[in-house]
């Protein structure tokens, strides 16, 4: 017997009760991610349920503070010399503001697929480096150390190296809290992040956490009552505007990632530049009571998605729930275990430590290398720095790919009206002295003339040329170089007295040589449509041409 569908209102009512125990924990411990104080992770999730919930479109995604954002603004804020704590905070809170508005700026723009940037690969190597990182920097907040030193190697050698001094019961209290976490993650509709809290505020207040030395979250002061922005200097500025175009790069890659994920999972419609505009409001609300970034992480909309909800105001709910449970429960809150926290992170960010997610680029046998330098660079020069690198490189690679005069030449499959590349295709069949070229990547100012010169040298080794065919199926537009080493090329060929026809050539390209002085590039070279008209084109005007195969 089939059971009666849950009308909308009441699942959206359960999905957000549901996950409202879920992401409390967790933006207090993000918080502790980043550097800053408790509140900071509870205004960030109040920002981001609201605005998200009114402006957003998916109707699974969740946005709060997420791991990753964390992580980064830590790295960010660090970067600038490592000012006091209220410095810091204010520095915080210009990236978040700033990151806010450039998504308010990308959605006008409607730059909605600029997380594109970042490839795959490089996401992949950075969660991976980046839960790593979280996982070390979370153990002295267990084990009640503290290395001196910031970066990772070094970190992880002192912590390893003062284990004498670690805290026995608050590394059992983190074990037990993580074996029991793991335990109920078979059943995602349970709150396990909720009950180890509830736990341990019960041991806190029969006065075992003191006995042992295992310290509480502390006080939490939450104040909308004074909105603002901080007053920092035009050149803190001008550094926080850079730190947070790699914030709105890496969070929007996150988020955009996770909400295209569970809509092609339900058919639904992806609305990119609204998202943009939603995530954009969130942060600078958040900003504005000094909050953390938020974004639409994965695993809060994914368990969105399985508690039930069917649209946005599962979200609110949770938003409602989160305040009713702040309200009432405040002074209970303030007494959660640091290392249950610790534990809460550490299982949060536990499903992306896996070296398995590496595993198809090295069975592909594409952009290993790429994956690698990511994780590598996560891991060596910090989530910031090795984040950047790890573009940087990706986009060099993509570019010197692109760059390279990458020709092939053709010839006609035997009885078919199909043109294949003859080095993979050796019994493709050419007519005597005509070259068929077609670039293998399209055409731009970085690899125009490169392949212009790569055709005439093949030119220039062919005894007696009796044409060229140019087939630009690759190039969906020209810009301005490509269409100047065009016309060079033409003049030469004319010169030569070799006639040159374009095929494939797309309609956007067609209008832009449409535009081209008639003297340097004449109408024949771009009337025929295929490679095979072509061939026919040039064959018409020869005064012989053997016969077809």
């Amino acid at each position: 017997m089939t059971l009666p569908a849950r009308a909308p209102g009441l699942a959206d009512a359960l999905a957000g009760v549901s996950i409202a125990g879920l992401l409390l924990p967790e933006a207090v411990a993000y918080a502790g991610i980043a550097g800053l104080p408790p509140q900071a992770g509870v205004i960030a999730l109040f920002a981001g349920l609201l605005v998200y919930g009114v402006l957003g479109a998916s109707r699974f995604a969740i946005v709060s503070a997420t791991s990753s954002s964390a992580a980064v603004l830590l790295a960010a804020t660090t970067s600038m010399a490592g000012p006091p704590p209220p410095v810091h905070h204010a520095l915080a809170t210009g990236i978040v503001l700033l990151t806010g508005a450039f998504f308010c700026i990308a959605a006008l723009a409607r730059f909605g697929a600029v997380s594109n940037l970042i490839a795959k690969p490089v996401l992949r190597g950075f969660a991976l480096g980046l839960a790593f990182t979280i996982v070390v920097r979370q153990l002295p907040h267990v084990v009640n150390v503290q290395p001196l030193h910031a970066d990772l190697p070094r970190f992880a050698w002192e912590l390893a190296a003062q284990w004498r001094d670690w805290n026995g019961p608050g590394l059992a209290m983190a074990a037990a809290a993580l074996a029991f976490m793991r335990l109920l993650a078979r059943w995602r509709m349970a709150p396990a992040a909720l009950i180890v809290i509830m736990a341990g505020i019960a041991l806190d207040a029969t006065g075992w956490c003191a006995r042992w030395g295992i310290a509480a979250v502390g006080a939490i002061h939450l104040d909308f009552s004074s909105p603002g922005i901080p007053s920092l200097p035009r050149a803190q500025w001008l550094r926080l505007g850079e730190l947070a175009f790699a914030m709105a790069l890496i969070l929007y890659a996150e988020s955009y990632g996770s909400i295209r994920t569970l809509a092609m999972r339900h058919g639904d419609a992806v609305r990119p530049d609204r998202d943009l505009l939603a995530l954009g409001a969130a942060n600078v609300l958040s900003a504005v009571f000094q909050g953390m970034p938020v974004g639409a992480g994965y695993s809060a909309s994914a368990a969105n998605e399985v508690a039930g909800a069917r649209s946005r105001a599962a979200g609110l709910v949770a938003c409602a729930t989160v305040g009713a449970a702040v309200w009432g429960l405040l002074p209970w809150i303030e007494r959660t275990p640091g290392p249950l926290l610790a534990a809460i992170v550490i299982h949060a960010v536990g499903r992306t430590l896996d070296p398995r997610s590496l595993q198809p680029y090295f069975e592909w046998r594409r952009d290993r290398l790429i994956a690698l330098l990511a994780l590598g660079a996560v891991l060596l020069l910090g989530v910031l720095d090795g984040l950047l690198l790890a573009i940087a490189a990706s986009l060099l690679m993509l570019l010197r790919d692109m760059a390279s005069p990458r020709v092939s030449w053709l010839g006609q499959l035997a009885r078919t009206r199909d043109y294949v590349d003859t080095a993979r295709h050796p019994e493709a069949w050419v007519p005597p002295g005509l070259l068929i070229a077609r670039p293998e990547a399209p055409l731009f100012f970085g690899n125009a003339e490169p392949v212009f010169a790569a055709i005439l040298a093949r030119l220039a080794s062919e005894p007696r040329p009796t044409g060229v065919v140019l087939s630009l199926e690759e190039s969906a537009d020209l810009d301005a170089s490509s269409i100047e080493a065009l016309c060079d090329f033409a003049a030469q060929a004319r010169r030569r007295g070799i006639p040159l026809v374009l095929a494939r050539v797309k309609d956007p390209v067609r209008d832009v040589l449409g535009r081209v002085d008639a003297k340097a590039l004449p109408e024949l070279p771009r009337t025929a449509w295929s490679v095979d008209d072509a061939v026919r084109l040039l064959a018409a005007q020869a005064p012989a041409r053997p016969s077809d195969p």
